[in-house]
């Protein structure tokens, strides 16, 4: 039969139901269920991504560093010619990489000796000085070295300076030539340190500072220092003091022309004043010191670290905090998911 008229007084089954409560409990489920797992796939894609790029970034280094020690390897087995073999001291002395620090000069160190053309290692210094551990570590391998191979003798040649730390690595040589107007000497030891607690009490400033140890906060910048804490760190540098002269008088010997105590109270002379003194050998430079040996090739043996190096050192450090942070944001999510 046909529907015309209408009829609006009666009930149209055709029209599709209203969803219950518990319909759309179901519905906002799903929904939420979805958008946490497009949460997750993100994640995982962002963790496969810092995966690929660590791996892409490992070949690279991989590949620079290749075209590195393949000429650091013909420095040491390919030059078979009669050569001086170089080791630069140049710059602070730290554990830095960037600096003069003893890991790398102790690479370097023991390629130079070991090279089968070297007839000579030079220490090539230009320094202030810097770390006493640094410098003595040093100090310590080019002794041994020498005991391992008595037939090559060390050279130290100092420029414009070759002051404190950098003399320490100095003193190691069987010689050690300066120009009349280097700086040499500084054998002592500093600890900087400043007080501002007048300065502090007029701005208002109160240290507020907590510890555990009554020596804890020793050398603090806002409060005066005591008798006996005074005493501990002189002793301390006197002790770190007594390296640094033994160091130096075991090299040296008997090449010290003076007694004078002067010599290790941190003054510094001139090199011909340094020659003079007994800290120092003999006038010339690395050229001269060529003439001498009649030696004309010299081999830089010195391990250097590139600005690549510092850059992707800081990419990578930064990429595993990326990396570990998507991890843990994956652990969270997984462990709401479980609690949900």
């Amino acid at each position: 039969m046909s529907d015309w008229p209408p009829q609006p007084h009666k009930e149209k089954t055709d029209q599709p139901a209203t969803p219950t409560g518990q319909e759309w409990k179901i519905l906002e489920k799903a929904v939420l269920s979805s958008v946490k797992e497009q949460q997750r796939s993100r994640r995982w894609g962002i963790f496969f991504k810092f995966v690929s790029m660590l791996y892409v970034l490992a070949i690279l280094i991989f590949m620079f560093r290749g075209c590195t020690l393949t000429s650091s390897t013909e420095n040491v087995t390919g030059i078979t010619d009669t050569h001086l073999a170089v080791v630069n001291i140049i710059g602070t002395i730290d554990s830095g990489n960037q600096s003069v620090n003893s890991i790398d000069t102790i690479k370097s160190l023991k390629s130079a000796f070991e090279a089968k053309g070297s007839r000579a290692v030079v220490l090539n210094i230009n320094s202030p000085g810097g770390s006493p551990v640094q410098s003595d570590d040093i100090w310590q391998e080019i002794q041994y070295l020498k005991k391992q191979h008595p037939n090559k003798k060390v050279y130290a040649v100092i420029g414009d300076m070759g002051a404190s730390g950098a003399y320490y690595i100095a003193s190691a040589a069987d010689q050690i030539w300066v120009n009349p107007s280097s700086l040499v000497g500084s054998i002592g030891v500093i600890m900087p340190n400043y007080g501002v607690s007048g300065l502090a009490q007029k701005l208002g400033i109160e240290d507020r500072t907590m510890t555990a140890g009554s020596n804890k906060d020793i050398l603090s910048m806002s409060k005066p220092i005591n008798a006996e804490q005074k005493q501990h760190i002189q002793a301390l540098l006197d002790n770190v003091h007594s390296h640094f002269i033994q160091a130096v008088k075991t090299g040296r010997g008997d090449k010290l022309k003076s007694t004078d105590p002067a010599i290790f109270s941190g003054l510094f002379w001139t090199g011909e004043q340094a020659i003079k003194l007994g800290i120092a050998d003999k006038a010339g430079n690395l050229e001269s010191l060529k003439r001498e040996l009649d030696i004309s090739k010299t081999v830089n043996y010195t391990v250097e670290r590139t600005p690549f190096d510092s850059i992707m050192g800081r990419m990578g450090s930064e990429m595993g905090q990326h990396l570990g942070t998507a991890v843990m944001q994956q652990v969270q999510s997984q462990n709401q998911t479980k609690i949900q």
